[in-house]
């Protein structure tokens, strides 16, 4: 007598919804990186693929208890559904935590006086994020003051910015020490949301200053993509210049001069 061992349907099914949500979920990433399909297409996709993922995951689960209890076949494709759901899902959640950790901002500067311009026409409102705000969420997005001739400082920026990635929009390099220099270029996301970035480098007479603005080219809540990269970028300024002014050379002190009119007293002047 054979007894007839059968596969779970749920299993089956947790696997198949779960195979279709992974690369729903990652090939239009590679898209919207590549500006093949919009901002707006790539949320509705991913939207979409969280729900299959979501419902693979519970398909799986369901198939667990059920080949706990029946015996049946398909412990293999419950997990491989279980597995895929998560990799689909975890990043997701994930975004969802950033949105809720950082404020509904889609503007960040260090300048509180005269805004940093923006040369990209998105036709959207940006939402600014409080000074307040910045301060408690991106502690080091703040103007820095560097020893550093304007001329000199700008090119460090640049050099910094083509090291980051960023496409070049605009420039304006100062032409004297006191000048004022601004750069403008574009930044991608890992995910492939596009944000303008914006740094403009002052001259002062002790050095320059340095200010940046980093804004969404879309309508929704930047993650605190912006702050963060104000602060990395800033940073990495900062340890530059701090190797720069480290390896410079220094200029001994010109030794202390002795009063050459004075008569040179000799032991045989000096007074009994």
């Amino acid at each position: 007598m054979r007894i007839l061992i059968r596969t779970s349907k749920w299993a089956i099914w947790a696997r198949r919804l779960g195979s279709f949500a992974l690369p729903l979920a990652v090939i239009p990433i590679f898209l919207h990186r590549d500006r093949l399909i919009t901002s707006a297409d790539f949320h509705i996709i991913e939207l979409v693929a969280a729900g299959f993922a979501l419902l693979a995951l519970i398909l799986a689960m369901g198939a667990f208890a059920r080949l706990w209890v029946t015996g049946d076949q398909g412990w293999a494709r419950a997990t491989f559904g279980l597995i895929f759901s998560l990799i689909c899902l975890l990043p997701m959640v994930f975004v969802a935590w950033l949105a809720f950790h950082y404020p509904a901002a889609t503007d960040v500067s260090t300048s509180t006086g005269t805004p940093l311009p923006l040369v990209s026409s998105t036709g959207r409102m940006l939402t600014t994020a409080d000074r307040a705000e910045i301060e408690v969420d991106f502690p080091n997005a703040r103007t820095r003051s560097y020893p550093i001739e304007a001329r000199q400082m700008f090119e460090i920026v640049e050099q910094l910015a083509a090291a980051n990635g960023w496409e070049p929009r605009a420039r304006r390099a100062p032409t004297t020490p006191l000048d004022t220099g601004t750069f403008n270029g574009i930044a991608t996301t890992l995910l492939g949301w596009r944000d303008e970035v914006a740094v403009r480098v002052q001259g002062t007479p002790s050095g320059s200053d340095v200010d940046m603005r980093s804004a969404a080219m879309h309508a929704w809540s930047d993650l605190g993509e912006n702050g963060r990269r104000i602060e990395q970028f800033l940073l990495a300024l900062d340890a530059r210049i701090t190797l720069m002014l480290r390896d410079a050379p220094q200029t001994p002190a010109p030794a202390p001069e002795t009063d050459s009119a004075a008569p040179a007293v000799t032991e045989d002047e000096t007074p009994g």
